[in-house]
């Protein structure tokens, strides 16, 4: 699964794409609204908790990005040239308006010890949504996942059961893909293109996109989180890079059928 050690000083990451990207995801749940965020009952101090942790990381790295008036406890985005009152917006939408990453807030149960999804905000993912998955066991979203249940699922169980909360870990997920998709629910028309070849497309609309996905346990709830940001690099970049396309074709061509489909 290539995880490593988390390198806290670049837990969140504002680039150049962050005023589109925010302003991309807020349209996005201004469409789809509970397939993309949801906060139900018993997750509430997780999620404060993890507001406060973002904003913590976020106005101590970028203080004259995003200063915090803790006497009016209010978050002035010189970037967006928003204003947030903390204390009033609910966490999750604190973090839609000012931190273009995706977060699921997993709790454990207390009688069998499995995590499930209770809440969380998910704005870039492919062939699922948030709605769809809120609720269920970490073994019944991996469902789809070839192997899962044979494989992983004992292991992934007992990991997040055993997770110290200084043991953060991060990976790359990877795909190519036209265009930009960031947000592509079930059934959506851009799913179409993975199922037929087009010679309209030209190497000038085909992208790697990197899911740069983290997991760690909150250190006051205990609730583990698992934070994820897609990057898009268009393939016309990558080329130059050296072993890159190497790599690509090798996973390609051997990469074990039932993953790769």
């Amino acid at each position: 699964m290539s995880l490593t050690k988390l390198e806290p000083d670049w837990c969140l990451d504002l680039e150049h794409t962050y005023a589109d990207r925010v302003k991309q995801r807020e349209g996005l749940f201004e469409i789809f609204r509970p397939m993309v965020l949801q906060s139900p009952p018993g997750a509430e101090q997780a999620a404060k908790e993890l507001m406060e942790m973002c904003l913590q990381f976020l106005c101590s790295r970028y203080p004259h990005y995003l200063p915090l008036n803790l006497n009016k406890m209010t978050l002035h985005n010189d970037i967006l040239k928003t204003e947030t009152d903390i204390r009033t917006t609910e966490p999750l939408h604190v973090l839609l308006h000012n931190v273009p990453e995706d977060f699921a807030i997993m709790l454990r149960d207390p009688e069998t010890g499995i995590y499930s999804l209770r809440a969380g905000i998910i704005c870039s993912s492919q062939g699922w949504n948030l709605g769809s998955k809120i609720g269920l066991k970490l073994h019944e979203i991996h469902r789809p996942i070839p192997d899962y249940k044979e494989k992983t699922q004992f292991s992934m169980d007992r990991y997040f059961s055993k997770k110290p909360t200084e043991n953060a870990i991060q990976r790359g997920s990877w795909s190519l893909e036209i265009d930009e998709p960031l947000f592509m629910p079930p059934n959506d028309p851009h799913e179409k293109l993975r199922e037929a070849q087009d010679a309209t497309h030209t190497m000038a609309k085909c992208h790697l996109r990197v899911d740069w996905q983290t997991l760690r346990r909150l250190p006051l709830s205990g609730e583990v989180i698992f934070n994820f940001k897609a990057v898009f690099t268009p393939v016309t970049e990558v080329r130059d890079e050296p072993g890159i396309p190497a790599l690509i074709l090798k996973v390609l061509k051997e990469g074990k059928k039932s993953l790769m489909e």
